[in-house]
């Protein structure tokens, strides 16, 4: 027999929505609310098996969703390096 979850079943079904519902990643919204996101990921899943629904990304869209995430941490690096130098530069041509 499964424990009973520390989380209220309001809680979850609102967690739940709150991922459907919302632009920002899942591990935001969990981090947000105080769960873990694999916790809150577990109550998504659950949640569409209830519903019927298939999961609502493909292994195709993973793929992409996984390459297009890797590209934009990338591109984080890149502006923080680009920012950096341009502070050094302006410090450097203050003296």
């Amino acid at each position: 027999m499964p424990r009973p979850s520390k989380y209220p079943e309001q809680f979850r079904k609102d967690a739940v929505e709150l991922v459907r519902n919302s632009d920002r990643p899942l591990r935001q919204v969990a981090r947000d609310l105080g769960v873990n996101h694999e916790t809150l990921r577990n109550w998504v899943k659950t949640a569409e098996k209830q519903a019927g629904q298939p999961s609502a990304v493909s292994g195709a869209d993973q793929d992409e969703l996984r390459t297009l995430r890797k590209r934009v941490a990338e591109l984080e690096v890149e502006k923080e390096i680009l920012r950096k130098a341009a502070a050094y530069f302006a410090k450097e041509m203050g003296r």
